[in-house]
């Protein structure tokens, strides 16, 4: 041996000791990785081998458009859900019926009339009222804020109310959505206008619900407008002009129509009546075809399980992928899944809620125990390949909110957020957004928190305890 080669294979093996005990230790403090990480590796290259999950988002959201609650086509969507989930092999394959409301928009339209003539883009609001018969004609009273209009209450008298409100984040400005309309007839205005509640737009106006009119003041129609169209009215007020706009709406509220939430399963081996329940909801807004918000979160659930199935990875408890219904306008699906299987939550491991977008994983957020939250914590490492390595205090949803109330810990599904609100109800929601391998990123990550959450020996405690001997 030649001393070159002899110190070379001296310097290799002092490289290696330290590497193989960090290693070492690394397993210690996290005996989960060590257990799961090459399932995890083998989730990962699956999931992201082709574009099997963007490919079924596609045909789903091009066969059938957009899904609002008590169409024909939502209910055609969940009927092709159940045949393609039975094709695939997944388990208890099933709808659980559901009633919903039913908002129907009919025909609908704004135009400004002075100082000029221009057809303004609008959407009206879930739940609002229609116009009177031949629209409502009026001028304009533009202001930044709820105290703006209080300061301006008596010129708001007969007037077309105009939110013109910045986008800061969507829980402070999707107040004006909400209330905007109560608020504008509590001073007299005959009609409401919001600026659309997002950061961006191409004159792409949003839709969304409304909060419950208050019963205390007059109905009065409601609709968003682009950031643009209400940027022009507010300088044309500015410079002192004369602003006339004629609002017409058919939107009302037809009697509850019957839909269903769609499921379907990989059974646990040991455990099979312990579930990890996870998804997203399959209704969406009547405009795009709600490929981001949320037939992705649907797909995200629903490949996750297809994949752990083609691959052999049957854990110790029944995962089970969900369609919500009604998350919209409503949150019906949630609600009927919490009462049609209130008897068994003490045996529902957790919930995860996909509901933020398709883009560019980033990781999970966790309401529970501390305890819980340190076994989340770990499995998330197993995560670092796909670019989200930690989970974060705080995480639930929509539609697991309500078993959430009674004690299942919820995880939230987090991405990249940045440009969600840019297409968030809006005709721009289509899978044209979704990049293909971000979708395929996101399935392995919910695949592999599911798995080893239903897998684990022990499941996460609830309230400092173990699961079967919650407190009452």
């Amino acid at each position: 041996m030649t001393r070159r080669y002899s110190l070379a294979l001296l310097l290799s093996c002092v490289a290696v000791a330290p590497v193989a005990a960090q290693k070492k230790k690394a397993e210690a403090a996290n005996p989960i990785q060590k257990e799961y990480q090459a399932a995890a590796d083998r989730i990962i290259a699956a999931a992201t081998a082709d574009s099997a999950a963007w490919n079924k988002l596609a045909e789903l959201t091009d066969g059938f458009g957009n899904r609002i609650s008590g169409s024909e086509a939502l209910e055609q969507a969940i009927d092709w859900i159940i045949a393609r989930m039975k094709s695939e092999g997944l388990d208890n394959v099933r709808g659980e019926p559901v009633m919903v409301p039913k908002f129907v928009r009919g025909h609908e339209s704004a135009e400004l009339l002075q100082p000029r003539y221009l057809k303004l883009q609008m959407l009206g609001l879930g739940q609002s009222v229609a116009t009177p018969k031949g629209g409502t004609t009026a001028e304009v009273l533009v202001v930044s804020s709820f105290d703006d209009l209080k300061a301006h209450a008596a010129q708001a008298a007969g007037k077309i109310v105009l939110f013109d409100v910045p986008f800061t984040n969507y829980g402070q400005t999707v107040a004006y959505r909400g209330q905007g309309a109560n608020e504008a007839s509590r001073v007299g205005a005959v009609g409401v206008l919001i600026r659309a509640v997002g950061p961006f737009g191409m004159r792409t106006p949003h839709t969304g619900s409304m909060q419950a009119y208050d019963s205390t003041v007059k109905k009065i129609a409601a609709a968003a407008i682009p950031m643009e169209d209400a940027a022009m009215l507010h300088r044309m007020q500015d410079r002192g002009q004369k602003i006339v706009v004629r609002l017409e709406m058919e939107a009302h509220m037809e009697p509850d129509a019957p839909s269903r939430n769609v499921m379907g399963e990989i059974t646990g081996r040991e455990k099979p009546d312990e579930v990890v329940v996870f998804g997203g909801h399959i209704d969406s807004w009547d405009v795009g075809t709600g490929a981001m918000d949320d037939a992705g979160g649907v797909v995200i659930a629903w490949e996750a399980v297809r994949l752990l199935k083609k691959l052999g990875l049957t854990p110790r408890r029944t995962i089970r992928a969900v369609g919500w219904t009604n998350e919209e306008n409503g949150g019906r699906g949630g609600q009927a899944y919490r009462d049609a299987h209130k008897a068994e939550l003490d045996k529902h491991v957790a919930a995860i809620e996909s509901d933020g977008g398709t883009f560019k994983f980033r990781g999970f957020g966790f309401t529970g125990t501390d305890s819980a939250f340190a076994v989340v914590n770990q499995i998330a490492r197993l995560l670092k390949p796909l670019g989200g390595d930690s989970a974060t205090i705080g995480g639930g949803g929509a539609d697991i909110g309500p078993i959430m109330q009674l004690g299942v810990p919820g995880l939230s599904h987090n991405v990249d957020g940045t440009r969600y609100f840019w297409y968030h109800h809006t005709e721009a929601d289509n899978v044209d957004k979704i990049d293909p391998r971000e979708l395929a990123e996101n399935v392995a990550a919910m695949a592999i928190m599911a798995y080893v959450l239903a897998d684990l020996p022990m499941p996460l405690t609830r309230k400092g305890k173990p699961l079967g001997s919650r407190e009452r």
